[in-house]
């Protein structure tokens, strides 16, 4: 097994590997980033955890809300997301709002 860091019970707000260590139903291309928003506290197997979240892509947006059934040994942390960079505008590059363009009307 390699040497990456798990976590004990996940949290909301913890951004989480999910892969096959977690589940084989994660194997693979199945594996995805995933941010916990809820742990559930219904009684499972010894091991295991409930959780609900949304599943984020490389830009760090989610994607897609879900509930899945993973062991704890199998979590991971992710990196988080690099931040978004915004441009520097200047306030004569912003432009005033469009003016509506009106018909004659006969």
């Amino acid at each position: 097994m390699s040497g990456a860091p798990t976590l004990g019970r996940p949290r909301p707000g913890d951004l989480l590997i999910v892969d096959r260590r977690a589940s084989v139903q994660f194997a693979g291309a199945r594996a995805l980033i995933f941010r916990v928003v809820s742990v559930s506290d219904q009684p499972t197997y010894h091991g295991w955890v409930w959780l609900t979240g949304y599943v984020v892509d490389q830009a760090g947006l989610a994607t897609a809300k879900r509930e899945i059934y993973v062991q704890f040994a199998g979590l991971r942390p992710a990196a988080p997301p690099p931040l978004p960079t915004q441009s520097r505008r200047r306030a004569t590059d912003t432009l005033g709002p469009t003016p509506h363009k009106t018909r004659a009307v006969d």
